[in-house]
């Protein structure tokens, strides 16, 4: 088959006639379109990473914290069995008063295991994020704004505060 022919052949299918120029820019936009998807496959693979680590300290945030609610319903009753040993230390023998503080010790101790523990307060600066101030007491001893006086112990979760500290803060006394 001549050249003539061939050429004829393929104008009469309507195949178009090979060109230098438009194959290296469909090359080129071939290329861009790889490059271009190979972005997307990186950006969403690194999003996926972010993804699984953030889902991981969630998954142990969960885990750390899910003792939390649990906690915070039995401390109404340590707080109470507190207030029973202290009612029973002078009117009770003290077999009694002992068997109190060993279940009241024993609590505190089983929450420590999940990371649950008091705050401290007395004699400390006080903290608006783990005291709550009920009371302002004039005292002469202590600088303004120390805690003098605990009348609910707060808790703590690890580094979240689980219920706050019901505090009497130290003001300045009143001059006569």
């Amino acid at each position: 088959m001549s050249d003539t022919t061939q050429q004829s052949e393929n104008d009469i299918a309507g195949e178009p006639k090979p060109n230098n120029a438009s194959a290296t820019e469909d090359l080129g936009q071939v290329q861009r379109q790889r490059d271009e998807y190979f972005d997307q496959l990186q950006r969403t693979r690194a999003e996926f990473m972010n993804f699984q680590k953030r889902s991981k300290t969630q998954a142990d945030s969960d885990r750390i914290y899910a003792v939390g609610s649990l906690a915070r319903d039995l401390l109404d009753g340590i707080d109470n069995l507190e207030r029973a040993g202290v009612a029973l230390k002078a009117t009770a023998p003290s077999g009694i008063h002992e068997g109190l503080d060993m279940v009241h010790k024993q609590l505190l101790a089983t929450l420590a295991k999940h990371g649950v523990e008091p705050i401290e307060a007395l004699g400390k600066p006080f903290d608006p994020n783990e005291h709550d101030a009920l009371v302002q007491q004039p005292d002469a001893h202590h600088p303004e704004g120390t805690v003098v006086n605990e009348l609910s112990k707060g808790y703590r979760i690890r580094e979240r505060v689980l219920r706050p500290s019901k505090v009497a803060v130290s003001v300045k006394p009143a001059q006569s």
